[in-house]
């Protein structure tokens, strides 16, 4: 058979380990192994029925072909009207794409602005698609070492001193994947002042907005000025907020040039996103607010329990999440990598957490809260056998 010689872009490319983590843990599962798994990135929630139901009704409708590739007037109209209500944030229809998930939003985005050899600056631990996506779009992916005395936030200091001639992106992610942090209007004030000093875009990942805990409040970077504002990208989506992971609708707001030629490579690239998913998540915007308060209590819940149980674990420490759904948890006394760490965890005492080394740091693995009590308490007890 003929060696196939594949694009030097895939080469670049590692494996979602969060999804490998997962896969593995459910077939685990399916051979009748009572895994916990602590892996998942999405709520374990249902749907709320009323974002069903719409969708069931579009389809009845027969709205099952295809929607103008940037998303039904419907939908933008009602993200419009989010953005304005929740962030701050005035923006026209001509500033708006619906994607296949925030992430494919995010992906658009680099593909659309980045060039052979430009640089973005990645604060790390970061989510790990980041830099993947960076690369497949000709970019290079810079990290900026944050400190856990620092909670892993930017300093001010250290990302102007990152910047060159070749930067063209900073990218925001508050709250965190995988650190729970979130950034402070201050500290926004300060990564803006350098953005727009230096002329660099800025794409900020709010797709855990909603899920912020102990009354603090989530400030979109953008809200902060209008310069700010002409150089930022606004990322979020239904999946984390509305449980709608599988339904794949993201979204992003921006400058209209930028979303005209996202709009451009979408159209080519998937088209538009799925039809009658789009009329539920209208209905998840107009109606959704109290199903997500009601869910956002209950992994503030589960935030609680999660680290009184972690407390009395020798080993381990924490920074604690102000929203998101995971800790990012120090094993480092434990002299053990955070891939070993997580095979072993896995093998011996049927528990499956994310290593930390796919996020930028070997030191940590990341625990998803995104389960029932009975499921923390069972395998964090388990943890705590496999550290004796």
């Amino acid at each position: 058979m003929k060696t196939i010689q594949f694009s030097r872009r895939i080469e670049l490319v590692k494996p979602s380990q969060t999804l490998a983590i997962t896969d593995k843990a459910k077939k685990m599962k399916q051979q009748g192994l009572d895994v916990v798994s602590f892996g998942a990135g999405e709520p374990d929630f249902d749907t709320p029925s009323f974002i069903k139901e719409a969708a069931i009704q579009a389809l009845q409708k027969g709205m099952t072909k295809y929607s103008p590739s940037s998303g039904i007037a419907e939908l933008k109209k009602e993200i419009i009207s989010k953005l304005e209500r929740d962030n701050g944030l005035k923006y026209a229809a001509e500033n708006i794409i619906v994607s296949n998930g925030a992430k494919h939003s995010l992906f658009n985005a680099f593909q659309v602005l980045l060039n052979e050899g430009d640089e973005v600056i990645i604060p790390s631990p970061f989510w790990l698609s980041y830099p993947e996506m960076v690369r497949l779009s000709g970019g290079e992916p810079v990290f900026l070492e944050t400190k856990e005395s620092d909670r892993f936030k930017l300093s001010a200091k250290e990302l102007e001193n990152k910047i060159t001639q070749k930067t063209k992106i900073i990218v925001i992610n508050s709250p965190s994947n995988p650190t729970g942090v979130i950034y402070e209007k201050e500290e926004l004030e300060e990564i803006a002042r350098i953005a727009v000093k230096h002329q660099v875009f800025v794409i900020s990942d709010e797709i855990y907005e909603k899920l912020i805990y102990d009354g603090k409040r989530h400030i979109s970077i953008a809200s902060l000025n209008p310069q700010i504002k002409e150089l930022t990208l606004t990322v979020n989506g239904m999946s984390k907020a509305y449980s709608m992971t599988g339904w794949r609708l993201g979204y992003l707001a921006g400058p209209k040039e930028i979303v005209e030629r996202m709009d451009n490579l979408q159209s080519h690239a998937t088209s538009n996103p799925n039809t009658f998913s789009q009329y539920g998540a209208v209905q998840a915007l107009i109606k959704g607010e109290a199903e997500v308060v009601k869910m956002c209590k209950v992994f503030e819940q589960r935030r609680n329990l999660m680290a009184d149980i972690l407390n009395k674990i020798p080993k381990l420490t924490y920074i604690y999440p102000d929203g998101a759904f995971y800790f990012f948890v120090n094993i480092s006394k434990t002299g053990m990598t955070s891939g070993a760490f997580a095979e072993r965890l896995l093998e011996k005492n049927l528990v499956a957490v994310v290593p930390g080394d796919v996020f930028g740091s070997d030191q940590h693995i990341r625990l998803s809260f995104a389960t029932s009590d009975e499921n923390i308490t069972k395998g964090l007890s388990r943890i705590a056998e496999f550290l004796k």
